[in-house]
């Protein structure tokens, strides 16, 4: 339903409870009834200059509209006539209105105004502007509220070892899909102007169906990525590669990473960054976004074949990230053993080849200690 996004004064709620009522309302009636009732009274208000651009965007979205518009304003004139008991009365059961019969009293206001049901429901054209009506003067900023509500929300998570696909309704065929890695956890809300998934931890790939009214934010770290459809991997993990940063790998289309500054918006001190298909950049825990850097499209996401990779990586990354998917049964006690640096593809299911290959890889050797085994220098 295209409500105007600034109206501060009509269809209005002050508080979530109020947003919901509006948003079941919304649901069980008319668009565009709601729609032009609300323009119809900004009309009546006056418009600035950016709701004027707005009125006139809506209007040339259909032909439907300004027929709609000039019928509800003329609804609208009538239904100001209504006494101040009855306006007062509907505002009072806004909030806590469910789908009631209507009463005697709603009936006769009808006929005072010579409107018929007409096989609709009785909440309908005049019943929209009549509420229009009984909270335009009320001070509060419902469309706002109501269309900051999601329309989806759900958290999502994996165990250790443990990989997944799951599949968001942002569309009615093929919405966007995100694959999810070993340990990982993110919320996804959808909302009617945006998407939006808070990678909390972990790593996933995403497969964002297009839809260029509502972009797809990734919010990792400090840093947002922004997409309208594309395939890209975040990873952003407390252990394991790149512990407490954030990598953002472009595998098709492209994205816009950006510095976080809050929940709802991005902090323009730093410019955002384009990435393309075979691009990824690393975003520091203070958001600093690092250089450009190329990369192949086999090394994008590789945990999705289960295996790992690491290039002159510390042993004790190399272990930690192990870790994510299966307890080694390893420890490291010496940093002269932590900082030692391994090489290569590894399948996650085949632990103990990495394991076998230490000793010709490194100077080092296992040690039993109880219920571990420590890896500690081989000396000479």
């Amino acid at each position: 339903m295209n409500l105007p996004t600034s109206d501060r004064h009509v269809l209005a709620c002050g508080d979530e409870a109020q947003a919901r009522a509006f948003e079941t309302f919304a649901q069980e009636h008319d668009a565009l009834d709601l729609a032009a009732a609300t323009w119809a009274a900004r009309q009546r208000n006056g418009l600035d200059a950016q709701a004027q651009a707005e009125l006139e965007a809506w209007l040339a979205a259909s032909p439907a509209h300004a027929q709609a518009l000039e019928d509800m304003a003329a609804t609208l004139g009538q239904v100001r006539q209504l006494p101040a008991d009855a306006v007062a009365e509907l505002r009072r059961g806004f909030q806590g209105r469910a789908q009631r019969p209507p009463t005697p009293e709603r009936r006769n206001w009808r006929a005072r105004l010579g409107l018929g049901l007409h096989g609709r429901p009785w909440l309908a054209p005049a019943a929209v502007a009549l509420l229009v009506v009984a909270i335009a003067g009320a001070g509060w900023t419902g469309v706002e509220s109501w269309r900051k509500l999601p329309t989806f929300e759900q958290a999502f998570a994996t165990d250790r070892g443990q990989q997944t696909v799951v599949t968001l309704p942002d569309a009615d065929a093929n919405g966007s899909t995100l694959q999810l890695d070993t340990a990982t956890r993110l919320q996804a809300q959808l909302f009617r102007d945006r998407r939006e998934v808070q990678l909390q931890d972990g790593q996933a790939l995403f497969s964002v169906h297009s839809d260029t009214k509502r972009p797809f934010h990734v919010r990792a770290g400090n840093l947002q990525i922004t997409v309208v459809g594309t395939r890209f991997s975040v990873r952003h993990t407390a252990s394991g590669l790149d512990a407490g940063r954030t990598v953002v790998s472009v595998e098709e289309g492209h994205v816009r990473v950006a510095r976080s500054n809050d929940p709802t918006g991005v902090q323009a001190s730093e410019p955002a960054v384009e990435l393309l298909a075979g691009q990824m950049v690393v975003g520091d825990d203070s958001g600093h976004i690092g250089p450009v850097a190329q990369i192949p499209p086999a090394a994008i996401a590789p945990w999705r074949a289960g295996r790992v990779s690491f290039d002159n990586t510390p042993l004790a990354q190399a272990l930690a990230e192990f870790e994510r998917y299966r307890s080694t049964g390893l420890v490291i006690n010496d940093p002269a053993v932590a900082d030692l640096r391994v090489g290569g593809s590894y399948n996650v299911q085949q632990f103990a080849r990495f394991v076998d290959s230490l000793a010709l890889m490194l100077p080092v050797r296992l040690v039993p200690q109880g219920e571990v085994r420590e890896i500690v220098l081989r000396r000479p």
